[in-house]
């Protein structure tokens, strides 16, 4: 799943008959599920057989089962005014009566919704009645704010069960919601704000993270005070959730306390029924620069496709399985697979405020045997995480109720994958490697657990229902075994219906590059039996000596060595080759201080060169191979190689404020281990 803008590939080198992307890694394992596991799955083979003989009539067939419609709809897609589609246009309905009053009004308001689980260790457990009644009482209080079906309001949370009550409260009276991350900054927060035009923000004073109460309010604030040159704000009011208890500062007639107009509202409300088509929220893609990108996403297709994906791709048990996705709900996996499509399932869940490694490294796993997880989805860069804290911690906690694991994010390296299914699934439990976007709005390629047999690093195949194909410069589809670049060629339910108040910028970056095709600006490869394999962000591959190398695949080929925990790669200018590949690697803890020394540093260059060379060929091995403390990555946990390609082209380092953690740069530089480059 990929959250920043796709860009335009560059020129072929030697013309249209080279290939857009060299295959280089071959992956030979696979792992065909259980005969158990397959006779109780969701899924079956017949579900492909089903959408490739009629898709619209399958999608009209999700819609159905899955999705309680107030007014049936009569059409299933308008392509007309394409690129902007028409999902299931003349039904209504409402994602928040999906999301919890229809489970209540099906006796299953005593069922679980959610474990809350704080970062100090406070716990809280709310029904399917409880949060019923929650939601009501605070789309109550927003409609007393002044709040109405089409207004937008900005969500400034950290993971609390209060976040996921404002999200249903404004879709239960059709008020767009905006998310933002709790981690971004003012300036973030108020160009966001502005562009949705936000009527209402709903904040906390604070939240938990790494062992501190961190504030979030002062941000509201700072983002809310008038700026020269910037448009006076929209904002009326401010609904602030008590969590820290720190002071905060107050403007009267503007601020409101949560407890304040929630708790004391009516827990009755009739939800306000909208068109399909009618706006669910924007979401603002992490890494935006300029202008803010607002993802926009409406009601009845994005409903149908979360609820859809999220029962077959985890095999959704609702009422046995206990379901933990660890996203932030300011990023869209948190939307899709946090808020409304466990939701819409009649899902129990876990909700964690913090992060995995506080106040230990065993958090997460100590959490799963807490409450019995079965079905954990988490990102790559945390399993490469714990990869590097060490096998002994999840060692130590009984982890034998998972039964489903998933990874979103990023393409996941083959020994990540590995590892993955080793030490958390003990071994046999499946894995869904599932490729999407912000701007897809649900999963579009994964393996079907109890169907697919699953291959290490591999998101697989589009899921039924969903058209995806990897083509070359002139959009032709390249034959097994070959890269190109990843574009999905028919509309799906869930498809973003814009950037908001920009048509025309949504059409010139997703449709621009080939005609009637989505391009998601992903490089991709398909492998000997056809299935897909994603390669990173276009712009992450490298030209060395006319050869177009993804770094996915050399990241890979490093971590696939046993004391290297994590790796990034960029092409950097070079005279002779155009681009030389350079390694920033992170090496396991038991392997941390082989590095410690020029010679042992030059040592493990040579080790890991030789590895490279070994796994892919000698084009691929870097030329450089510096040995880093950490990597800089973005609140969403994604490696940011723009600042790493400053580094190995000995440029000042640029703009850093995005970063999770501002001081890795100084790290970085601080201990670098960096032999002379050796020539071959």
């Amino acid at each position: 799943m990929t959250e920043t803008q796709p860009t335009t590939p560059a020129a072929q080198p030697g013309g249209s008959s080279s290939p857009s992307l060299e295959n280089l890694l071959h992956e030979t394992r696979a792992f065909p599920p259980s005969a158990e596991f397959a006779a109780q799955a969701n899924a079956g083979a017949d579900l492909y057989a089903a959408a490739q003989a009629d898709r619209l009539g399958f999608w009209a067939q999700q819609a159905n089962d899955l999705i309680t419609w107030q007014t049936p709809f009569t059409e299933t897609l308008d392509w007309s005014g394409a690129p902007v589609a028409r999902w299931f246009a003349d039904g209504k309905l409402n994602a928040a009566y999906n999301a919890v009053d229809r489970h209540v009004e099906a006796g299953h308001g005593d069922r679980v919704a959610f474990h809350f689980e704080g970062e100090p260790g406070d716990t809280r457990t709310v029904t399917y009645a409880e949060l019923q009644r929650e939601v009501s009482r605070a789309a109550n209080a927003l409609t007393a704010l002044g709040v109405t079906s089409g207004d937008r309001v900005v969500v400034y949370l950290p993971m609390l069960v209060e976040s996921v009550v404002a999200m249903l409260a404004c879709a239960r009276i059709g008020a767009p919601h905006s998310v933002v991350f709790g981690g971004f900054s003012a300036d973030a927060l108020r160009s966001r704000i502005a562009d949705a035009g936000a009527k209402v923000v709903v904040t906390a004073d604070g939240g938990y993270r790494k062992g501190g109460a961190s504030a979030l309010k002062p941000a509201v604030d700072e983002a809310l005070a008038p700026k020269e040159g910037a448009p006076a704000t929209t904002v009326e009011h401010v609904l602030v959730v008590r969590r820290t208890e720190q002071e905060v500062a107050w403007t009267e007639g503007r601020d409101v306390w949560w407890h304040d107009i929630v708790d004391s509202a009516s827990d009755q409300h009739e939800p306000v029924w909208v068109e399909a088509e009618h706006p669910l929220f924007i979401l603002y893609t992490s890494g935006t620069t300029g202008k803010p990108k607002g993802i926009l996403h409406t009601t009845g297709g994005y409903l149908t496709q979360a609820a859809y994906t999220h029962r077959y791709v985890f095999d959704l048990k609702p009422e046995s399985d206990v379901y933990w996705c660890t996203a932030d709900i300011g990023w869209v996996t948190g939307h899709s697979y946090i808020v409304y499509g466990p939701l819409t399932n009649g899902a129990t869940q876990v909700l964690y405020e913090g992060t995995p490694d506080t106040p230990h490294k065993g958090r997460w796993w100590e959490l799963v045997q807490k409450y019995s997880v079965t079905i954990f989805y988490t990102a790559p860069t945390a399993i490469r995480a714990c990869m590097k804290w060490g096998d002994d911690i999840p060692a130590s906690f009984d982890l034998s109720s998972l039964r489903v694991l998933g990874s979103v994010g990023e393409p996941i390296n083959p020994e990540a994958w590995m590892w993955y299914r080793e030490h958390i699934g003990g071994g046999s439990v499946p894995i869904v490697d599932t490729w999407w976007q912000t701007e897809t709005g649900a999963i579009m390629i994964s393996p079907l657990p109890g169907v697919t047999a699953t291959k290490p690093g591999s998101a697989q195949v589009a899921l039924p229902g969903i058209s995806a194909e990897v083509v070359d410069d002139e959009a032709r589809a390249v034959p097994n075994g070959s890269g190109g670049y990843l574009v999905l060629t028919e509309p799906w339910p869930s498809m973003l219906r814009g950037i908001w108040g920009d048509l025309e910028r949504y059409q010139e970056t997703y449709w621009s590059r080939y005609e009637g095709l989505y391009f998601a600006g992903d490089g991709a490869k398909k492998d000997e039996d056809g299935d897909i394999w994603l390669l990173g962000r276009v712009d992450d591959v490298m030209n060395v000596s006319g050869h177009r190398l993804s770094t996915t695949e050399i990241e890979s080929a490093l971590v696939s060595n046993e004391i290297v925990a994590e790796a990034a790669v960029v092409g950097a200018a070079d005279e002779t080759t155009g681009q030389a590949v350079v390694a920033f690697v992170i090496l396991r803890g038991e392997h941390a201080d082989r590095a410690s020394s020029d010679d042992g540093a030059a040592a493990v260059q040579t080790e890991l060169r030789n590895h490279v060379a070994k796994e892919i060929g000698p084009i691929a091995k870097p030329k450089r191979i510096l040995v880093v403390p950490e990597l800089p990555k973005t609140r969403s946990g994604k490696i940011m190689r723009r600042l790493l390609r400053d580094i190995a082209e000995d440029r000042q380092v640029g703009d850093a404020t995005t970063l999770a953690d501002s001081t890795v740069m100084d790290k970085i530089a601080a201990g670098l281990k960096a032999p002379a480059a050796q020539e071959d």
